[in-house]
């Protein structure tokens, strides 16, 4: 078994997609279409060297994709693919194994598929080999010559190919295996005598077989492994493919998932088992969540941690927050970045939370804002009731004690401190500490005006008099 580095192609910019950001960092199912033939090189195959070629927008690629095992070759002019893979040969230096040469822009291609590719091409001897498939309509594909005995003959491009080779309907994917040895001499035979005025990988074949060394083709089972992303239409077919596969592997690991064709989960999120997915709900980014939970109807997650037995009802927004075990959320409840909810405690309909800790067994039930603040344990915030956390410069903390009841409608004007077991009046506007087991209260002096409505009723009958005059 030799060893394998792979050279991914990712230069180009992708002009088809109508956009500013170069096409492999178009997200994938959350994560850029290009980290899934890294994570295929890097973790799957495991290759000695994973050399990315990268031309457009190549400072926020590498940015992106801050790995040492990766290396980054510069192409500035992009002259084709074979003047791609030039670039990346100083990369090899003395590599003397099989060099397999994926896409950037071929994202579903799966493990077990490359792996069978390169046993067939080390079984066969030959010095390369191209993965190939077999498509109805094959327009804008090279199309795939093969001899009588079934060995690659040679690829020709679809604007350099006859009437006759159109009809063919075996094209390349791309993805080859290459013997590094001949790789680096056969790379500079390459010319541009082509319809495009470009260097062909492609032209390695006819290279190879000048020299009388054999070439093969390995066709894969499912065409839309390989299918390259070329249009937003092809994003949106590979990423619906990735998200049934990302569903399917839940479902099997104990997830139940109401209705999959409605369900939008990316490729990073965990989720335990026994936990039920309810329609339109999306979970993204780095979320975890643990077991037996229940993520109701149209709610968002985004890098958020969530702990076994948790409901989130429906309509929630969460993002980069912690909820502990069997803590409620919901229905249209809104938890802003770090924010912690921990256990049994209840965050209710219309409550938002931004960077805050609600303690054990504490509720929020409804219409309440809680902004940089610590809450203790068993505490009950009122309906209606805001911390005031900015005075126009800057942020200012709020800290609530163990079993403080606070009443609706109440403002705690940070900062301000609420010891424990103490009672905040309804309509209460706190702006100086309250202390422990102490009754905080401020209202004005209600005043009861006997005759209202009689007085109100007189300068109704007198303005419409007046009116019809």
């Amino acid at each position: 078994m030799e060893n394998i580095a792979t050279i991914i192609l990712a230069a180009g910019k992708g002009t088809r997609m109508k956009s500013d950001l170069v096409k492999v960092l178009h997200p994938l199912l959350g994560v850029p279409m290009l980290s899934y033939p890294i994570d295929l090189s890097l973790n799957e195959i495991r290759a000695e060297k994973t050399i990315v070629v990268i031309g457009h927008q190549a400072d926020r690629i590498k940015e992106r994709f801050e790995d040492p095992r990766i290396q980054f070759a510069i192409q500035e002019e992009q002259l084709g693919t074979g003047h791609a893979v030039l670039k990346a040969l100083p990369f090899l230096g003395k590599f003397n194994g099989t060099v397999l040469i994926l896409c950037g822009d071929v994202p579903l291609v799966k493990p077990r598929t490359v792996r069978s590719f390169i046993d067939d091409f080390w079984r066969e001897e030959t010095v390369l080999s191209v993965l190939t498939a077999v498509v109805e309509d094959p327009d804008g594909y090279g199309r795939i010559l093969r001899d009588q005995g079934g060995w690659l003959k040679g690829i020709v491009e679809e604007k350099d190919a006859s009437a006759k080779e159109k009809e063919i309907k075996e094209v390349n994917t791309g993805i080859f295996c290459v013997k590094a040895s001949f790789l680096s001499e056969g790379i500079r035979e390459i010319g541009q005598e082509n319809a495009q005025a470009e260097y062909y990988l492609t032209d390695l074949v006819e290279i190879a077989r000048r020299k009388g060394l054999g070439c093969s083709a390995h066709t894969v089972s499912d065409p839309v492994e390989v299918m390259g992303i070329n249009t937003r239409i092809d994003l949106a077919t590979a990423n619906e493919v990735l998200r049934q596969e990302k569903l399917r592997d839940l479902m099997l690991s104990g997830v139940t998932v109401i209705d999959p064709k409605a369900t939008y989960v990316d490729r990073t999120v965990e989720v335990g088992r026994d936990t039920v997915l309810y329609p339109n709900c999306i979970l993204q980014g780095k979320t975890k969540i643990g077991q037996r939970c229940v993520i109701e109807s149209n709610s968002k997650i985004a890098d958020s941690q969530i702990g076994d037995e948790v409901t989130i009802r429906s309509s929630c927004v969460i993002t980069e927050s912690r909820i502990e075990k069997g803590a409620i959320i919901g229905p249209f409840a809104h938890l802003r970045p770090l924010s912690e909810v921990k256990g049994r405690a209840k965050i209710g309909n219309f409550v938002e939370v931004k960077k805050s800790v609600i303690g054990r067994g504490s509720k929020a039930n409804h219409l309440a804002y809680i902004g940089d603040s610590l809450v203790g344990e068993e505490v009950n915030i009122g309906a209606g009731t805001i911390t005031c956390n900015y005075d126009g410069f800057e942020k200012h903390q709020t800290i609530i004690g163990d079993r403080v009841f606070v009443g609706s409608n109440v403002e705690l004007v940070a900062p301000v401190k609420v010891g424990s077991d103490s009672s905040i009046g309804a309509g209460t506007t706190v702006t100086r500490d309250v202390p422990e087991g102490a009754l905080a209260i401020s209202r004005v002096k209600q005043k009861n005006i006997r005759g209202w409505s009689k007085k109100t009723e007189f300068r109704r009958r007198k303005s419409t008099e007046q009116k019809k005059e």
